[in-house]
């Protein structure tokens, strides 16, 4: 549904998006992350038609956006940081208007009465948009991005600036919209893509860094060599134990989580698996083991990871 080839961005001498490749298939939920500055809203903004690249190519449903735009923005519904609203008309003459800015040719009344059924406004419908909580006007700003069914829908930062209840009532109905949507979501709450989303893309400093889903990437970057266990017995014959089995180089305790057991982390080498090892030796000294999980990485972890200071170029 959504092909990015080999785009870049220049201003001057700085490359604000450099050479980067993804796609989106069509009913997929992508989550689009990045620090400020990494180049999010530059690759949006030139998915949307709003900028042009410098170099490469973007295709929604087949359609260039830079050589056809016209028909490539039939295919998008956008939703920036700040909903596009005019506070002083009512959301019915605001999706009125939407509907023919867009030339849009479906049933009109019809139409619009099923968006906002969908996004639940129809209790605001006809009130002023400059009267509305601030959750009511990002599910208008979510209502005019569906004016025209669009195939596609963007969304950046969805949820920035709504209470918890918002937050979550937004996040429903964008998982609802990815049954009949290819959705794009610009995100800084990494919970938040976690939840919603079904594949996430990196990008920092212009470069995209990982493309996966979460599982994926947690499996991709995290190791076997890293453990948290639970064991019965005292805690320094544990550490002992520990730090004395082949290929450990690092062992800490997190405290004791149970009656009379700890909570230890176990880092080998490298390509080196202890668990054989480790559970042989606990079994000679007498010592239950009561839990063993691989450390793998949350979406935070693999965020920082991919776009920490000292992450290699």
């Amino acid at each position: 549904m959504i092909e990015v080839q080999s785009l870049s961005k220049r201003y001057g001498s700085n490359k604000a998006v450099d050479n980067i490749s993804f796609t989106v298939n069509d009913g997929e939920i992508l989550g689009f992350l990045g620090p400020n500055g990494a180049g999010k809203t530059t690759t949006m903004n030139i998915l949307t038609g709003y900028l042009s690249s410098s170099s490469g190519n973007a295709k929604i449903n087949g359609i260039d956006v830079l050589e056809d735009p016209i028909r490539a923005k039939k295919e998008i519904g956008y939703l920036p940081e700040q909903p596009p609203l005019y506070p002083d008309m009512t959301v019915k003459e605001y999706l009125s208007f939407i509907y023919d800015l867009k030339k849009c040719t479906l049933p009109k009344d019809s139409h619009l009465a099923e968006i906002c059924s969908l996004v639940k406004i129809e209790n605001v419908y006809t009130r002023l948009i400059k009267n509305l909580s601030k959750g009511y006007k990002q599910r208008v700003g979510l209502a005019q991005a569906l004016v025209g069914n669009p195939r596609v829908l963007i969304l950046d930062e969805p949820t920035v600036g709504l209470d918890p209840k918002q937050i979550i009532e937004i996040r429903t109905l964008i998982k609802s919209l990815g049954k009949n949507h290819t959705v794009i979501l610009s995100s800084h709450i990494l919970p938040e893509v976690s939840a919603v989303c079904d594949r996430i893309v990196v990008i920092n400093k212009g470069k995209l860094v990982a493309d996966g889903n979460p599982e994926e990437l947690s499996k991709t970057l995290s190791a076997d060599h890293r453990l948290t266990v639970r064991i019965e017995g005292n805690e320094r014959n544990i550490y002992s134990l520990l730090t004395s089995i082949p290929n450990v180089n690092a062992v800490r305790c997190l405290g004791e989580k149970e009656a009379g057991a700890f909570d230890f982390t176990v880092e080998a080498d490298e390509g080196k698996d202890i668990r054989r090892e480790l559970f042989k030796r606990l079994s000679e000294r007498g010592m239950p083991l009561l839990y063993s999980k691989s450390m793998e990485m949350s979406l935070e972890d693999i965020f920082l990871n991919l776009t920490g200071e000292g992450q290699a170029e």
